[in-house]
């Protein structure tokens, strides 16, 4: 066949090359670097870590220790890589960077099914491409992009807001009620009452932003207000904005109160809620320490917090199948945080994801299918169809996998038996074919 192109050599390109690869496939692997460089990069290898150096916990009781098992599990070059190169960081799974992005690249350039060209993509090939040139997409290929997508589905977000698990919620300081009692009663509503309400405003207004990145967006904040800037533009603004009380009666005292936080649904399944109109630039720290103060989050799991860059990104429950392919045209692909996945383990695993299920199309072989019960199923699903309401980007979390089914006591416990279950139906996943036509000469 055709050689197939991947275009970009980050997280995503170079994991979905070497599955491909490694399956027989010839790949003409495209990356810019280091003739071209965006502002964010600095080193010319493949799958360069641009801010931190950790891939996050390594505990099977954490939603990514659960996808970087997963990954290990199907022969990952970013989770080898990471092993290989790992870094003293307690329960984390840290990197040497250097190390790290010279073994992929190695690797990479060094396997006979693989094309290495170095320039900078302006067009979409022809036949078979996935496209994983990241959220810093150069300009010609990001216009060829857009050109994909109908009005409105190619996204450049400013603003995210913090993400909280429904079970995490203290439903005894809240309640279920729309504005107005319209509709059903979708909203989970926290109240405060006057002195809660002002101490929280106080903290917000006082507490430390995230530093700005060279590469974000120095207009970000316009027509997006943080809730923090909000809170400094005095105490009552937040009661007339976000977090105003009107129309909402608390039915365990028949009256409105003082202020209220609202939560809205963020996917399908209701297990995850994002925190209405609070887009902030605070630090994740001082997002749990302020937001905690809320008496129905006081322990809320905080399973995505609030960001604001600028980034683009797909509508991707609009555009994409559950195999990261452009639903009008299925001969492309996307891979990697342009597709709505948070973080460098997620853009490794729909890298990971759709290599396999390329490889299984192009060879004539049945589909994966990665389930919901499943780290990388579920993040597949949430990205192409499973968020109600505006897509936003999303990190791996337990919300998002399906429910056991069954009741485990402790938190702990239950995540632990979720990630149970997913690695044993990663086992069986294995038998199908496209498991077994690795290359060997």
């Amino acid at each position: 066949m055709d050689k197939l192109t991947v275009l970009g050599a980050g997280l995503a390109g170079s994991e979905c090359a070497w599955q491909l690869a490694k399956r027989g496939i010839h790949v003409k692997l495209i990356e810019m670097k280091p003739g071209k460089m965006t502002p964010a990069h600095r080193s010319p290898s493949f799958a360069e870590l641009v801010c931190s150096n950790s891939l996050r916990s390594d505990e099977l009781t954490n939603a990514v220790g659960l996808l970087k098992a997963e990954m290990r599990a199907m022969d990952s070059l970013i989770m080898a890589s990471a092993d290989a190169n790992k870094v003293a960081a307690g329960g984390a799974l840290a990197v040497d960077r250097e190390g790290f992005s010279k073994y992929i690249t190695d690797k990479l350039i060094s396997h006979k099914n693989i094309e290495y060209v170095s320039a900078e993509a302006t067009e979409i090939p022809d036949g078979e491409v996935v496209i994983a040139t990241g959220p810093l997409s150069s300009d010609k290929i990001a216009d060829k992009i857009a050109e994909l997508c109908p009005d409105s589905d190619l996204h450049f977000y400013d603003a995210v807001a913090p993400i909280v698990t429904l079970e995490s919620v203290d439903m005894d300081s809240a309640f279920f009620a729309s504005r107005y009692g319209k509709g059903t009663a979708d909203y989970v509503n926290c109240p405060m009452d006057k002195d809660e309400y002002l101490a929280f405003v106080q903290e917000l207004a006082h507490a430390r932003e995230a530093q700005v990145h060279g590469f974000d967006d120095g207009g970000v904040f316009e027509g997006c207000m943080p809730v923090e800037v909000m809170a400094r533009r005095g105490t009552d603004t937040l009661r007339y904005g976000p977090l105003k009380p009107v129309g909402l009666v608390d039915p365990r005292t028949g009256r409105e109160n003082y202020a209220v936080v609202q939560l809205r649904r963020d996917n399908a399944d209701g297990t995850i809620y994002n925190m209405v109109g609070f887009q902030t630039h605070l630090t994740w720290g001082e997002q749990k320490r302020v937001f905690s103060m809320i008496p129905a989050l006081r322990n809320a799991e905080f399973v995505r917090y609030g960001v604001m860059h600028r980034n683009t990104y797909l509508n991707s429950p609009r555009l994409l199948d559950r195999y990261y392919r452009l639903r009008s045209d299925p001969r492309i692909s996307f891979a990697g945080q342009m597709t709505g996945v948070e973080g460098y383990v997620e853009s490794a695993a729909s890298g990971m994801l759709v290599g396999i299920e390329t490889a299984a199309r192009v060879l004539g072989m049945e589909p994966v299918d990665f389930p919901q019960e499943t780290a990388t199923g579920a993040l597949s699903l949430y990205v192409s169809g499973g968020s109600v309401g505006d897509f936003q980007p999303m990190n791996i979390n337990f919300g998002i996998i399906s429910p056991l089914g069954y009741r485990v006591k402790g938190k702990r416990n239950k995540n632990a038996e979720i990630s149970r279950r997913s690695l044993e139906i990663i086992e069986s996943l294995k038998k199908k074919e496209v498991f077994h036509c690795e290359d060997n000469n």
